[in-house]
Order: structure tokens, then sequence, then C-alpha cells
């Protein structure tokens, strides 16, 4: 009874947390939002509720602390590459890598790189049939690099840091004195996190503090980064059944999202594995002007994980994903 109030209460923690969930508000400005886009088929098929996953790079993007149980007898590496095509011709790639060094713990480099679609870059001539003269294609796109460390503290306790330079170039500016601006901005941000194995089964709590950094500043305009605080718990549900089931998993997580620019929302998701090869998840994203339902499946053979997701937007074509992840 005690273990099943532990669980009770660790659920109501995470649910009453103020929440609107009936009407995303804008709260504030942020740039370079490309640092916001989820990262990895497996996390946007579960509805990015994926803050307390542990044993895989890709929760590099989402909780450094996770990466901390990367490493088996089998393999002491793990690495993901992603893929994900977006509207308007945006592309979004991501890639990461993570070594267990033992005693000293994890370590980690990320790279994520953005390439806008190609836009003209005019100015206005009243001399020319068309009203404006064309000079060419802008040069546009964003990256991140960034380096992670993480370890277990105590078999219920780990934490994990990410520092990240990141950089956007937006092409430039044409001023009145027809002399040109190159809109360029890049700097550090910073990760943070944490997870807490509560001892009743494999509950545990945890949060992230992603891409905290100083203003960044094209020419006089100054912003900040997508500032992010999340709050979660996950657990697999199998442990409620009394019969054992080492073939199968079925692990819930749910988290509450505190973002610099929007209203809170919620993230959920689920995600079923039977003998560690196949994995189906299913996610929703709550408070939400675009995106919501989204699912996934994944593989895994001998090492080799292949995984795609789709992700269901309101208004634009839907999203897919497709990740590959090694152990080796």
């Amino acid at each position: 009874m005690k273990k099943l109030n532990i669980l009770i209460l660790c659920l109501s923690t995470i649910l009453l947390i103020p929440t609107n969930v009936h009407g995303a508000k804008k709260l504030g400005q942020t740039g370079l939002k490309f640092l916001d886009i989820g990262v990895g088929a497996r996390a946007s098929g579960m509805g990015e509720a994926f803050t307390m996953m542990e044993g895989d790079a890709n929760c590099i993007f989402y909780n450094p602390a996770g990466v901390a149980k990367v490493g088996s007898e089998d393999a002491n590496m793990n690495a993901v590459i992603s893929r994900t095509q977006w509207g308007a011709l945006l592309r979004y790639n991501a890639a990461g890598l993570v070594y267990n060094a033992g005693l000293w713990g994890n370590f980690g480099i990320s790279l994520i790189t953005t390439d806008y679609p190609q836009s003209e870059w005019t100015t206005v001539d009243e001399s020319t049939e068309q009203g404006y003269e064309e000079l060419g294609y802008v040069d546009a796109g964003a990256y991140a690099a960034g380096l992670t460390y993480a370890r277990t503290l105590t078999d219920k306790f780990s934490v994990g840091g990410n520092v990240r330079y990141a950089a956007q170039h937006m092409g430039q500016n044409l001023l009145s004195d027809s002399t040109t601006v190159e809109n360029n901005v890049s700097g550090l941000s910073f990760d943070f996190g944490t997870i807490y194995y509560t001892g009743f089964e494999s509950l545990r709590l945890g949060m992230s503090i992603n891409n905290f950094s100083p203003e960044y500043k094209y020419q006089t305009y100054s912003f900040q980064l997508p500032l992010t605080f999340k709050i979660g718990t996950a657990m697999d549900l199998i442990d409620l059944i009394k019969e054992e089931h080492p073939d199968k998993s079925l692990l819930f997580s749910i988290e509450v999202i505190h973002p610099r620019d929007y209203s809170q929302r919620i993230h959920t998701g689920l995600e079923f594995t039977y003998m560690g090869m196949l994995s189906l998840r299913v996610g929703y994203k709550f408070n939400y002007d675009e995106e919501g339902l989204s699912a996934g499946v994944g593989f895994n053979v001998k090492g080799i994980r292949l995984d795609y997701s789709y992700s269901e937007l309101e208004t634009f074509d839907a999203v897919h994903r497709g990740t590959l992840g090694l152990g080796f």
C-alpha cells in the first residue's frame, strides 16, 4: 500500500501543476527556434515525453542525465543519426555519440544542423519593369554543436549537462547607404537535468532545463534562446502486473513543459517493446497550435536500431522522422 501511495503521489504532483491545456498563449519572444524541434524518431513517436528516458544517445537532446546509463557489457558506445523533413523544404538533421568511460562517467558529443529553403534576395528598384532588382539567393542556415557529461551518483540518482555552441546565419541586409550587413549570431547555451528513482518498481522522477543562455543579438535587436523547464515521471507499467513478463515492457511517460515563449504544455507517451526487438509507440502533445498526435515503430537487431515516427499537424503536412541507432 505504501508503494501504491508513492505512485499516486508522483502522478498527482505532475498532473496538478497549473497548466492551461485548452488554449495556447504567447508569452514572450525567443530566437533560434530550431533548438525547439524534436530530435529522434523514438522521442517523437512518444509525443516527446522523453525527459525520463535513459540509456539512449537521443537523451542528449532532451535530458542529458539520461545518457548516464548508456553502456553495457556488450557495448560501451551509443550513436544516433536522425533526419527530419519539415514543411517548406526545411531539412533538420541531428547526430549524437555517447561513450561510457566507467568510473569517470559518460561523455557525449552532438550536432544539429538546419537548412532553410532557398529564397531570393531583392531590393526596391522602380527603374525596372517589376519594381525590384534581384540580388541572388539568401544563404541561410543554423547549427548547434555540443559536449555532454553525465554520471550516476547513486543507484537511484543521475545527473547530466550539455554545453553547446549555437549559431545562425540569415543572409544580409541592404542598408539605405547601399552597404550590406551580415545577419549572423552565435554563442553558448547550457542544459542540465536529473533523474531520480523513487524505489517503487521502475518509477522515476526528474527534470531538465534546456537552452539556458545569455542574450543573442542581431545588430540592435536582442533576444533569448527558447529556454524550457521540464518536470516529469515515467514507469514500466508491466511492473504492476504480478506475473513476470521479462520479454515485454510498457513504458509510460508524462511531463509538464514550461517554455519561455508559451503557456505550459503536457507531453504524454507510451512505448510497448517485445523481446527488446520490436517497439510500438504513441504520444500526444497538449496545448499546441499545430502538434498533437504522434506514433512510431522501432526495430532493434544486434545493436542496430531503426526508428520511424509520424507526427500529425493541424494545418501543415505531417512530419516524418527516421533515426538510425548503433550500439558498439
